[in-house]
């Protein structure tokens, strides 16, 4: 795969975002030990639907690199949450990237209403692969684990995030002055304004 200059410095610049987002939202409200909230996520949403299932990969693994360090070396996961964080988040990435290009998310109507709904589909596998990295993982490689409680109660954290990100995205998606911002560094952005496809296709 072949990347643009400027699609190299979006991926940078969403992967920063997406650590900087975790940095500020961490400390605000501290669930319980090891449970805090994290809103990195919103970084990846917005590469995976503009940039398609690839960049939403790439950018997962760059954005999950302090989750994996706050997480794992500094919390429970020692060097596994290393790996297991910022690949969770590249399977969101990749999930959001392959719905906003089955979809074609902005090319048709209600697209801003179908991001609700996509966004939520889209932290599935995520959700899937963290159950399965702490009760198959971490006992197979840290030779111990954490109680299905802890398990549940990170899993309801995560899914309260994704259903108030999947509002926010929703309504980026239906932003065209965002979207416009975020097509610049595409040469074929997945999601744009449903408007701007409808010029496009009259100036053709």
């Amino acid at each position: 795969m072949k990347l643009s200059a400027k699609t190299i410095a979006f991926v940078l610049m969403m992967a920063v975002l997406g650590n900087v987002l975790f940095a500020i939202s961490s400390p605000l409200i501290p669930f319980s030990p090891g449970i805090t909230l994290d809103l990195s996520l919103i970084a990846v949403f917005i590469a995976g639907y503009y940039g398609g299932p690839s960049i939403g990969f790439i950018t997962g693994l760059f954005a999950g690199i302090l989750p994996g360090i706050m997480y794992g070396p500094m919390g429970s996961s020692s060097w596994l949450g290393l790996f297991g964080l910022p690949l969770g988040k590249a399977l969101t990435g990749l999930t959001t990237g392959a719905i906003s290009k089955w979809l074609r998310l902005g090319h048709r109507q209600y697209s801003s209403i179908l991001t609700i709904p996509s966004t939520v589909l889209a932290y599935v596998p995520e959700g899937i692969f963290t159950y399965a990295y702490f009760v198959a993982l971490m006992p197979l490689f840290l030779s111990y684990g954490i109680p299905l409680v802890f398990v549940y109660g990170i899993l309801l954290k995560a899914v309260g995030e994704v259903v108030l990100m999947s509002f926010l995205m929703a309504a980026l998606i239906g932003n065209h002055g965002f979207s416009d911002f975020v097509s610049k560094f595409f040469a074929r952005p997945y999601a744009i304004p449903a408007i701007k496809a409808k010029q496009a296709k009259l100036q053709a």
